[in-house]
């Protein structure tokens, strides 16, 4: 009825502007797209400038996805008036997609001025500002939007999570458990207070909460909505790693959207012409593209890789998604890398044009779905191979995500169905650490802390636990309270990671009736002090849910050893390769609940035997191929040589394990390599082969 009259209203007077705008709203409404457009366009053609008209017409491209064709009608929009809020709210919508919050904020910032208590418009800034850590404004900006429209589960919500992020975790709690009373069915809010529970060891209604999440996950996935758990929380929870892929699969689809809205066309990629390596036909272009080069675990822990590469086989490129934090980590890979550019101001398609101008062969993404991340880039698929590495351990589930470089033990073939990538098994442990280089001082005996520093008992064994406390579960702290009811004269030395949990901890542990002197709680330390001060503990208690990563290899670095128990995916066994690859790891690996309880006990009462495996594990240290960071650059040109080579032969893209064809000319071995970590993973793994 609507459309005919407009229709009739425009034969009446061709030149009738508004009957142009409301046909093509009633035609876009009835799902005639293309007859809205032409609607609009006559309407344009009419007055170029009208407001209305390109307003309508950037809506449309939004919702097609085509967002540079939005935000030029946006933009025109704007240019004949600026009272008008739903340009500038659609507009820092697909600037802040794009990546470029200040102009997202400056967007927000003019719809606030046309309207000062747009709800919806404060809390979208408000995310904006969560999203590059300018926490604190985007708590003012919940609290503002609450005060506004105090019904909103929404501003809740994220006033929740912004609490979370600065530490808050009661009061996180609290209005997570608000929103959920306002808005019962709300996934979000029901997944990220299980989450916050999580950080803080509250587990009353654990098993509850994680039956219904996984409700949530598996009609999230079956109705084709982006899951409300974010993969990097699915790799710590208990969840069938088949979930987890299909969660990550989920996320990637959605960054292929994001990358769709640049209208990009496909890239051309380089020739594949074959590197035969040692400087022959040309080197090999590497990208890494990382959100942490910086004072992060990851920099700690890579800062020597990118300036190890031998220049004369490989030219490494390292973008940086995040500005310069003027940290040594920062500066140091700065200087030592062939190239690096800061990108951290640049849109994600930018950032894709110029990897690939460079003419990047392989481009490494450090880090999945972490924090900082930008897997749009990825999606975009500037570069020929694209490999996962170091930031995420799990899978990506994306398909424009070729390689996953892991070793035999953390991804052994009988697990590969739960990744979607091909896997590359590196030798001995496919974890990297840069202790060798950076952290030598541990060796020295003369800097060597007392317990008495940090009140710890000297006359009780001590077992200790530095992961965060999400790690944790009822299951795993059962078996503590067991082994420190069964070792006389012991205790359990804990971090405040987050200081929230220890209260509940504490309590956890009076109720299995562990004494209150035998849990000990101290502040987390700065990396040098948290090395150092490791080895006044005795013996080292993984989490098998989310195993220790970087901490392992601190503690192992640090000369104490461990008791782990590596379950199926990647994030549970990557404690059992650092071990492995220590050479004297085979006695740390449990394969059981059972087994963890009798070894730790084991090795506590029995003091020779621990000391011995403590005095081999320390003689290792220089020697291993755990700490061999040369070594391990090595390894890695080598897997990235045979990747761009199976792909110039035209061959489908396989999964290898270099340690099985070290033989080829191009992949020889370091002189006098040393195969022990290699040996007792290969003899695990063939010990314990299902």
């Amino acid at each position: 009825m609507a459309i005919a009259h407009y229709k009739r209203a425009i034969a009446c007077d061709t030149g009738f502007l508004d009957a142009y705008n409301n046909l093509g709203n009633a035609l876009k409404d009835a799902g005639r797209i293309e007859e809205a457009i032409h609607c609009y366009r006559q309407c344009l053609s009419l007055q170029p400038s009208n407001p209305q008209a390109l307003t309508n017409l950037g809506n449309i491209y939004m919702e097609w996805n085509m967002m540079n064709a939005a935000a030029q009608c946006y933009k025109a929009t704007l240019s004949v008036t600026t009272g008008l809020s739903a340009p500038f709210n659609n507009l820092a919508i697909i600037y802040k997609q794009q990546g470029n919050y200040g102009n997202a904020i400056s967007c927000y910032n003019e719809v606030l001025r046309i309207d000062p208590i747009a709800a919806d418009s404060l809390v979208n800034r408000g995310n904006t500002y969560k999203e590059i850590g300018r926490v604190n404004e985007a708590i003012q900006d919940y609290l503002h939007a609450i005060a506004v429209r105090p019904t909103m589960a929404e501003g809740h919500a994220n006033l929740a999570s912004a609490y979370k992020d600065s530490g808050r975790m009661e009061t996180a709690i609290k209005s997570y458990k608000q929103a959920l009373m306002l808005r019962p069915d709300f996934p979000e809010a029901t997944c990220n207070l299980l989450h916050t529970l999580q950080c803080v060891c509250n587990w009353d209604d654990r098993e509850k909460m994680f039956l219904e999440v996984e409700g949530i996950l598996r009609r999230q996935i079956k109705m084709s909505v982006i899951p409300s758990v974010q993969p990097f929380h699915a790799i710590a929870y208990p969840l069938d790693p088949m979930l987890a892929l299909e969660i990550s699969c989920k996320y990637a689809a959605h960054c292929s959207v994001i990358a769709s809205r640049y209208s990009l066309p496909p890239f051309r990629h380089p020739s594949p012409l074959p590197i035969k390596g040692e400087g022959r036909n040309g080197r090999l272009r590497v990208g890494y593209v990382s959100s942490d080069f910086g004072n992060h675990p990851l920099s700690h822990l890579m800062g020597s890789v990118f300036g190890m590469h031998d220049r004369g086989n490989v030219e490494v490129f390292c973008y940086a998604l995040s500005p310069n934090d003027g940290t040594e980590w920062r500066l140091r890979i700065q200087s030592e890398a062939e190239h690096f550019l800061d990108v951290s101001s640049m849109s994600s398609d930018m950032i894709a044009r110029l990897i690939n101008e460079d003419q990047i062969q392989i481009l490494i993404n450090l880090n999945g779905y972490t924090k900082g991340a930008r897997n749009e880039i990825f999606a975009m698929q500037p570069a020929p191979i694209q490999v996962s590495y170091m930031g995420f351990p799990g899978t990506t589930g994306a398909p424009y995500i070729h390689y996953l470089v892991t070793d035999e033990f953390v991804s052994p073939m009988q697990y590969s169905l739960i990744y979607s990538e091909k896997l590359v098994h590196l030798p001995h442990c496919y974890f990297v650490n840069d202790y060798k280089q950076k952290n030598r001082d541990v060796l020295d005996p003369n800097c060597q802390h007392k317990r008495s520093d940090y009140g710890l008992p000297e006359d009780k064994f001590i077992f200790a636990c530095f992961n965060q406390l999400y790690k944790m579960d009822p299951e795993i702290f059962i078996t503590w309270c067991n082994i420190l009811k069964r070792v006389p004269n012991s205790a359990l030395w804990l971090l405040r990671f987050p200081a929230a949990g220890e209260m509940r901890l504490r309590a956890y542990a009076a109720a299995q009736g562990v004494q209150p002197d035998q849990i000990i709680f101290t502040d987390v330390a700065m990396k040098q002090e948290h090395i150092q001060r490791s080895a006044l503990a005795d013996l080292f208690l993984d989490t098998p849910l989310c195993n220790a990563h970087t901490t392992g290899t601190d503690i192992l670095w640090a000369g104490l050893p461990m008791v782990t128990l590596p379950l199926e995916k990647m994030a549970t066994r990557v404690a059992g390769s650092l071990c492995l690859a220590t050479g004297v790891g085979e006695e740390m690996i449990a394969s059981s609940m059972k087994e963890y309880e009798e070894k730790a006990v084991s090795l506590a009462l029995n003091r020779r035997k621990l000391q011995d495996l403590t005095n081999r594990l320390k003689a290792a240290r220089l020697t291993c191929p755990l700490f061999d960071t040369a070594r391990w650059v090595r390894n890695l040109e080598r897997s990235y040589f045979k990747m761009w080579n199976l792909h110039c032969s035209g061959r489908t893209i396989e999964g290898f394990a270099l340690s099985r064809i070290l033989g080829h000319p191009s992949l020889r071995p370091a002189d006098h390599e040393d195969q022990s970590g290699l040996r007792d993973t290969l003899k695990y793994l063939g010990a314990n082969a299902e």
